[in-house]
């Protein structure tokens, strides 16, 4: 799959996008490199910390009196807290959050940013994804195939690193992310897009990577919080907690064309896509 074009549309549209964090210090310099190296014209860029103790602030210090980005920092209740309040005040017309052990790939704004630009009717773009160590050794990747609407209601399958939707999008689900969640922000948002007639297109580029590493939340919360917020989200959306029996074989043949994207990549076909 081709690498995240770096051309972009003139004049840029505004981008804001906001990084949450909170004791990240390990990673962060790494997140916010990855976005300020795109050096893309139009970029309100803001940090959202919670408290952090581990030398964060100092850094975010660092990087705000270069006038690169902006930062507050205060307790708050979770990731979704630190999201709203990240976007408070922003006013980009295109939008997107990115953890802070996460890395946007080169050019991966100004290719969302003509992506919006030439397909006015599309209002949440996302892109394939790399999988990287602690250390940022790529150990993987996500080759998608076109979206899905329907998997969606079942899977959250959506590469969050590479998710940018429109300002009117926002404003149409009531411009905030549900804060009750602490782990599934993500796919209630996109869902709720979704529900609110959404069109999503998915980028044949890889536009992010997503860092596995041993304190990450996804990891940690998988199967306590992350489990209960994802049985909510199913519950809500069919009236039933549907099994994992179930939930695979509604998925299974969207699986089988994200292995056969996948398997084209690795054969060189990428061209094909």
């Amino acid at each position: 799959m081709p690498p995240a074009l770096g051309a972009q549309p003139s004049p840029a549209p505004s981008i804001s996008l906001t990084t949450p964090t909170l004791n990240q210090r390990q990673f962060i310099e790494f997140t916010l490199e990855s976005v300020l190296s795109q050096r893309y014209p139009n970029l309100q860029y803001t940090v959202q910390d919670g408290g952090s103790t581990d030398g964060t602030l100092e850094l975010l210090e660092d990087y705000c009196n270069a006038g690169e980005l902006v930062y507050r920092s205060a307790s708050d209740r979770g990731l979704g807290q630190a999201i709203n309040r990240g976007f408070a005040g922003s006013s980009g017309e295109i939008m997107g959050y990115l953890n802070s052990d996460d890395l946007l790939l080169p050019g991966a704004l100004a290719t969302i940013a003509t992506w919006f630009s030439k397909h006015p009717n599309v209002d949440v773009v996302y892109g394939n994804r790399l999988l990287i160590d602690q250390l940022g050794f790529q150990i993987g990747r996500w080759i998608l195939p076109p979206h899905d609407n329907q998997v969606l209601y079942w899977e959250d399958y959506i590469p969050q690193e590479t998710l940018f939707w429109r300002r009117r999008m926002w404003e149409r689900v009531g411009g905030r992310v549900d804060e009750s969640f602490r782990f599934a922000v993500d796919w209630d948002l996109l869902i709720r897009f979704a529900e609110a007639g959404a069109r999503f297109a998915r980028i044949p580029r890889c536009l992010g990577a997503f860092r596995i590493h041993d304190a990450q939340k996804t990891t940690s919360q998988a199967e306590t919080v992350g489990r209960q917020e994802i049985e909510r989200i199913l519950q809500r959306y069919h009236g039933y907690i549907p099994s994992d029996c179930e939930i695979d074989a509604k998925v299974a043949a969207f699986h089988l064309r994200h292995k056969f994207y996948d398997l084209a990549y690795a054969r060189g076909l990428a061209q094909l896509f």
